[in-house]
């Protein structure tokens, strides 16, 4: 083993045992904070649940639920992926592919794929579930695949940034960026832009590649390394990086939160936020979790601080996503938590089970689907009270 993968390994197991709540009774100031009680002021509602696959705890695979408007699906570390029907939740197909799954899936174009730990890409009809192609990447992958017109897009923990032909799994095209001596578990989400490709890397560069090509069309040090020490130079870009119009956001381990110019690579501005969930945005704000665990609004005009909550500090929230006047988080126990979007405040709380959420909660629609590591999901939707009508009085309006 070299150096690299031995001090990889080291931070590896640091996150992971932070992950599990082992703690010493003399470092009580790590442990996740205690959760306060919440006054529910918006009524969510559990409208179905099912199993999924087998359980990934404190493995920081990518694992979450997606969708195409006619189905959610979802895959568990086991190697099971299953398609559902977004109103009852009933399944509509699972396969099994018999391997172990570290990320998906991407979903688009008809196809689903999945990523499996020893680094094959499968792709299924996402009709019948159907198997595909498999294709070896020769590296693991810890980021959705990407799947855009004729290509799927696949990064892998090695710097690499691949595209597929849809077909046949071809490889049509690749690019590297150089690696750090010790990087964090994560890759970010390659992201499609007009016809470009946007992905994230763990050197903090942010890079766009021509889709049809592979041509690089632009770099941009998103989160530039500091220090002497190569713990202290961890400058990762992971998690999600997120598209409003044609400006793209995206956070870097240690580093800076940023606007980003999907044309030219140019920073429309940028904040000092070490976060490795990434970003998630809406059309006024931009959303984040810091490493330390705090939920952080800034305007999505000027990066201007909105609101910062800091209930959930140390308990790995996973990103906030946008979902009706809310943010919504997953923590480590899994629990899912309801924030405003105005001003942060918890307005409704509620658990999927017992384990941990470590995948950022999908929205399609007026929809909330969450995936917890032990291989649930559960579909949620917000509950609006309106007045109910009072019915006329016949007898008054016959006399």
């Amino acid at each position: 083993m070299n150096k690299a993968l031995r001090i990889f390994g080291v931070v590896t197991a640091a996150l992971l045992l932070a992950s599990c709540g082992i703690f010493s009774g003399k470092d009580k100031e790590l442990e996740p904070k205690e959760l306060a009680d919440v006054r529910q002021s918006l009524k969510i509602k559990r409208l179905w649940s099912a199993k999924v696959g087998g359980k990934s705890e404190f493995l920081r695979v990518a694992l979450q639920p997606a969708g195409d408007g006619n189905r959610i699906y979802a895959a568990g570390h086991d190697g099971v992926v299953s398609a559902f029907d977004p109103q009852s939740g009933k399944q509509i197909w699972r396969t099994k592919l018999g391997t172990r799954l570290s990320a998906g899936p991407g979903v688009g174009e008809g196809r689903v794929v999945v990523v499996s730990e020893d680094g094959v890409a499968i792709s299924l009809d996402a009709g019948s579930g159907a198997e595909q192609w498999r294709v070896e990447l020769d590296g693991e992958s810890l980021a959705r695949p990407l799947i855009s017109g004729e290509s799927v897009v696949v990064q892998t923990i090695d710097n690499r940034l691949r595209a597929l032909s849809i077909h046949d799994g071809q490889e049509l095209w690749a690019i590297e960026q150089s690696t750090p001596t010790l990087t964090m578990r994560g890759s970010a989400d390659p992201v499609a832009v007009g016809s470009a490709v946007i992905g994230g890397f763990d050197n903090g560069r942010l890079v766009a590649t021509n889709l049809g090509s592979g041509d690089i069309l632009w770099e941009s040090m998103l989160s530039p390394p500091k220090g002497r020490s190569d713990l202290d130079r961890l400058s990762d870009i992971d998690g999600s990086i997120s598209v409003v119009g044609q400006d793209v956001y995206a956070a870097g381990y240690q580093g800076r939160l940023a606007a980003v110019a999907s044309e030219s690579g140019q920073v429309l501005w940028s904040r000092e936020i070490s976060s490795y969930e990434g970003v998630s945005a809406d059309w006024n704000s931009v959303y984040t979790t810091t490493a330390g665990g705090e939920v952080v609004a800034l305007s999505r005009r000027d990066g201007t601080e909105t609101w910062r909550n800091d209930d959930l500090l140390r308990r790995e929230p996973t990103l906030p996503v946008p979902f009706h006047t809310t943010v919504v988080v997953g923590d480590l126990e899994g629990y899912i938590h309801f924030l405003s979007n105005l001003n942060g405040t918890a307005v409704a709380r509620l658990r999927l089970g017992n384990s941990a959420i470590t995948a950022a909660p999908l929205v399609v629609a007026d929809r909330l689907y969450v995936q917890s590591d032990s291989g649930s999901i559960g579909a949620y939707q917000v509950v609006e009270d309106r007045p109910k009508r009072q019915a006329p009085d016949i007898a008054a309006d016959e006399s």
